[in-house]
């Protein structure tokens, strides 16, 4: 339950006008102008590839994740590449201007030869302007004065309006600050990024009201054990949703991992059994991850089953049917499935691969080391056709697997990708025959 005050406005008060800052007029679709709206370009690519493309002029992107994930480090290197191509206002109210000048030094020391070094001088973009405010009314005072086309508010929960009498970080002020910079962006085509802190549960704090007034919803993801961070796009008024961009954490910030899947598998122990490559899609990007699996004899009455990337009740299905279907008895063992890198698989496709890193682990044999795994199981038993078959083959062609094993095709379209074998197996038995490392 959240209190909110409401206050009687003054008898006879102007209502105010339309949610885009001027009157609103009723036109024809056909009246309406057909002007395309050009991206400002972004030199980093993967936020770029996740944005759709690049910076879209008066849109409101909201940027969420959990406390430390890097959240502020990144918008800062945002302004620090955009600064140097348009206008940018970084706006902070959890950080003072030296500590976000220590942090500009540290990120531009690590990307300029010898800036590191003691005594070397960094240069700072000419259009960035910084400004510790929390204060809605004079932040945007600084915008009408500096008129920049790059807004980043960190945080929207710091940021307030004195006319509004509850405090900061509550729901009505998050929602009125956010809708006051929604009209901002809308009526002076200034690209807006808002920081939002999350709940325990995941979520943006405010509770969802505002990913209902932004345009664009992006959750910066990752363990805090791992270096890789995923930016997830949730939802996109202008591109893809479900988009990925891969980055690393580092001393110099965040670092681009153009090839992630590559990443993902440079630690791999070749024939360890146990161990599966899946292909997944996140959004319009293959990515080729290791599944591990591991089955112990139980200590206890009843068996444990734990995962970590995978959902736990999918593990339950393909263990019911590996002991009902295959004849993989599993009864007696505790069974732990990992996706490594921290990376969390929710589509079935990696359904095949965790089930043979299952079998292999139980049975004590390797999966064939060049082999790639993709399918849905059934409850029969069978396996089902996913969607992207050809960008998924072609991505593990290109990292060097040399055979795929997929479900049997009931219609034919398009002719496989070339550069890799295709294995089409009907049942999860037929797969797992063809995948384990068995000698003839």
């Amino acid at each position: 339950m959240v209190e909110e005050l409401v206050v009687a406005s003054a008898a006879g008060a102007a209502r105010p006008t339309s949610g885009l800052g001027r009157r609103s007029s009723p036109l024809r679709l056909s009246e309406v102008s057909e002007g395309l709206e050009e991206r400002v370009p972004m030199p980093i690519g993967e936020f770029a590839r996740v944005l759709g493309g690049g910076v879209v002029p008066g849109s409101v992107v909201l940027i969420g994740g959990d406390p430390g994930i890097g959240k502020s480090t990144l918008l800062l290197q945002v302004a620090l590449v955009m600064g140097r191509q348009i206008p940018v206002l970084y706006v902070s109210g959890e950080e003072s201007e030296r500590q976000l000048k220590m942090r500009a030094t540290r990120l531009l020391g690590g990307n300029q030869q010898g800036a590191s070094k003691k005594g070397a001088t960094v240069t700072f973009p000419d259009a960035l302007y910084l400004v510790t405010e929390t204060n809605l009314e004079i932040i945007l005072e600084h915008v009408a004065a500096i008129k920049p086309q790059l807004l980043v508010v960190d945080s929207i929960q710091t940021t307030y309006l004195a006319e509004m009498e509850s405090s900061a970080g509550s729901v009505s002020q998050v929602r009125e600050c956010a809708s006051r910079l929604r009209e901002l962006a809308k009526s002076s085509d200034v690209s807006a990024f808002l920081i939002g802190h999350v709940t325990k549960e995941g979520a943006i704090a405010g509770p969802r009201v505002l990913e209902h007034i932004v345009d664009t919803v992006l959750y910066l993801e990752g363990d805090r054990f791992q270096s890789y961070r995923l930016l997830r796009s949730v939802k996109n008024r202008f591109g893809a949703t479900s988009e990925v961009g891969v980055f690393e954490m580092a001393e110099r910030g965040m670092i681009e991992v153009p090839n992630p899947s590559e990443a993902f598998l440079a630690e791999r122990m070749i024939n360890a059994p146990g161990s599966a490559i899946a292909v997944t899609m996140e959004g319009t990007r293959p990515l080729l991850v290791e599944i591990q699996g591991l089955t112990s004899p139980t200590s206890f009455g009843n068996p444990r089953r734990t995962t970590n990337g995978v959902d736990f009740n999918r593990l339950l299905l393909i263990t019911a049917v590996l002991t009902r279907r295959v004849g993989v008895h599993l009864g007696e063992q505790d069974i732990f499935v990992n996706v490594v890198g921290g990376l969390m698989v929710d589509e079935p496709a990696a359904d095949l691969a965790v089930a043979a890193a299952i079998t292999s682990s139980a049975r004590n044999i390797p999966v064939r080391a060049d082999t790639a795994l993709i399918g849905e199981v059934g409850l029969s038993g069978e396996l089902r056709m996913v969607g992207q078959m050809p960008t998924r083959l072609r991505e593990a062609a290109n990292l060097g697997f040399k055979t795929a094993i997929v479900p049997k095709r009931m219609r034919r379209g398009e002719p496989w990708p070339e550069g890799i074998q295709v294995i089409e197996a009907r049942s999860l038995h037929q797969a797992l025959d063809q995948a384990l490392l068995v000698e003839k």
